[in-house]
């Protein structure tokens, strides 16, 4: 049962959905005062009344019944007491029976959901600065997916520009097939950074050449792409198994190179398309925006052009309900210029456009050019967290069985947390120690808790969940936070926010951690109370692990 939409739905407020009333209600942080609690303030301008009115007739017109034991209004909030046996029941019985479809639902049945993220360029390597899309893509995907919609994962490719006419030029003077075989993308990237050095004048027309040539349907210069992006897409398909990562498309900014002139078509028909110094523009004046450069002087398409016409392929192919685009916000302007071009063009789920921005990721030595060649490889990131897992694992429990596996699943699992814990928005400084400690706000703490409830089972078995049993309060206290757990992965859906399913990991963690410590478990002062801790603590664990899962994170069974 979801108790604030029981609540919600024996409250009736003019003017006022049950959907927000039921959005609005809050867990107090003192439980003496409720189980659950509504602050009336956002509701006063609506109905324009104080919010201390409004509690007291919510309060006066609520029917208490067998689940809501009392309700009371106390400045401006109406507090809600539960049968705490009742909520126990209904709860814990609904985890056993749904094991790993707990949380999950039908809400998106029959909706299709296109994510566009990660977005890897072609011959260059994976860097940190790919990991927040990927991780966050990736949950994405992963969550939608969970509450019933057909999701659409799409990597749109790097694989458009002059500098693959550059990498051309430089495998020309300085390339060997088999260095190139042999050193995969390091070894191409290791070209491009050298042209970027020494190119003389000459060099840089020629690149320009091999770009044209691509673009012109050229043999050689198309076989020499597709055997760099052969290489990159071997090489970065590693990195994302490591990290449980999936697409249904590699369609990238290449792919839509016949389908960008009948959307420059459209523009001009609809009188849309505006000369300015030599190029064609949108003017987006008129709504605050600088103007839309569709094609350069020269001809030449732009990121827009493509963007317009991969976002008409996606609907004419996939008919979505929603497309994300899970993009840095140094793309907010972008985004917004593309999404109100199509808005101009009549396009009108040009509303059902999403540009889900995130901050920057970075180590502590700062900011990263794939020109210069001072990358930080997301490969080697992974590999130092796993390695460090491993030392870490060695020292708390040498005697630890398949260690390797244990310390990928901790390592990789570190880093994936490190970029869903926080808010998106916020830039991220990645710090192996803070990520890798077993008593902070980490994936680390999680697991571990997990293991220790998996020792419990192991030791303990699973016994039948004991009828008419009255929790305790850290007893209540966790089952309230599993209850959430449906209502958290459909505010991560809906507000395009992972940290609300990593922080309410840890918080539950933190809960379970305080049960484990305050009551005896297996030593239970009755026959009664055992049988149910040890229900309360597989029930725990089941929601935890199906939280980790939508994050892409593993969880060990020993640590």
């Amino acid at each position: 049962m979801d108790y604030k939409i029981y609540i919600a739905e024996r409250i009736s407020l003019d003017g006022v959905s049950k959907e927000e009333i039921a959005q609005t209600i809050c867990v107090p942080p003192d439980t003496t005062m409720g189980d659950y609690a509504l602050p009336c303030f956002k509701f006063a301008k609506i109905m324009r009344k104080s919010p201390a009115l409004i509690a007291e007739t919510i309060a006066a017109a609520f029917e208490k019944d067998e689940v809501i034991k009392s309700v009371m209004p106390v400045n401006g909030y109406v507090n809600f007491k539960v049968a705490r046996g009742g909520l126990a029941q209904a709860t814990l019985r609904r985890i056993k029976e749904e094991g790993e479809k707990y949380g999950a639902s039908e809400l998106g049945k029959g909706k299709t959901i296109c994510i566009d993220y990660s977005s890897v360029n072609i011959a260059k390597p994976f860097h940190i600065g790919h990991l927040s899309t990927t991780a966050l893509g990736g949950a994405l995907y992963r969550i939608f997916k969970f509450l019933g919609y057909h999701t659409v994962g799409i990597n749109h490719l790097g694989d458009y520009g002059t500098q693959f006419g550059k990498l051309i030029s430089a495998y020309k003077h300085w390339g060997n097939d088999e260095e190139i075989e042999k050193g995969g993308i390091h070894a191409i990237n290791a070209l491009y950074v050298r042209f970027n050095k020494e190119a003389t004048e000459e060099m840089e027309q020629e690149a320009r050449e091999y770009f044209r040539l691509i673009e012109s349907g050229d043999k050689e210069a198309n076989e020499l792409f597709e055997w760099f992006k052969r290489i990159t897409l071997s090489y970065v398909e590693k990195i994302y198994d490591r990290l449980h990562i999936k697409f249904d498309s590699y369609a990238g900014e290449r792919f839509y190179t016949d389908k960008m002139q009948p959307v420059v078509d459209e523009l001009q028909a609809k009188g849309l398309l505006q000369e300015s110094q030599g190029a064609k523009i949108v003017d987006l004046e008129p709504y605050g925006m600088a103007p839309c450069l569709i094609l350069r002087s020269d001809g030449a398409s732009l990121y827009a052009t493509r963007d317009l016409a991969a976002a008409i392929y996606r609907k004419n192919t996939y008919d979505f309900d929603k497309c994300l685009y899970v993009v840095a916000y140094q793309q907010n302007l972008h985004f917004k210029q593309v999404f109100k071009v199509l808005e101009l063009m009549g396009k009108e789920w040009a509303k059902d456009l999403v540009h889900v921005a995130y901050g920057m990721v970075s180590l502590e030595d700062g900011a990263m050019s794939t020109r210069q060649g001072n990358v930080v490889l997301l490969e080697d990131v992974l590999s130092r967290c796993v390695e460090k897992a491993a030392k870490v694992l060695e020292e708390k429990n040498p005697d630890l069985e398949n260690k390797a596996e244990v310390a990928e699943k901790v390592g990789v699992g570190a880093v994936l947390f490190g970029a869903l814990y926080n808010n998106k928005i916020k830039d991220i400084t990645f710090s192996y120690e803070k990520a890798l400690n077993f008593d902070g706000e980490t994936s680390v703490y999680v697991q571990y808790t997990c293991a220790r409830a998996y020792s419990l089972l192991a030791k303990g078995g699973k016994g039948e969940l004991p009828e008419n049993y009255e929790p305790n309060e850290q007893e209540f206290d966790l089952i309230k936070s599993l209850a959430e757990f449906p209502e958290t992965v459909r505010a991560a859906a809906e507000k395009y926010e992972p940290s609300l399913i990593s922080r309410f990991c840890v918080d539950t963690a933190q809960k379970f951690n305080k049960f484990y410590f305050d009551c005896k478990i297996l030593q239970a002062e009755s026959e009664e109370a055992r049988a149910f801790r040890l229900c309360l603590t597989e029930a725990t664990l089941t929601i935890l692990k199906n939280a980790f899962t939508l994050l892409g994170i593993g969880i060990p069974e020993k640590m």
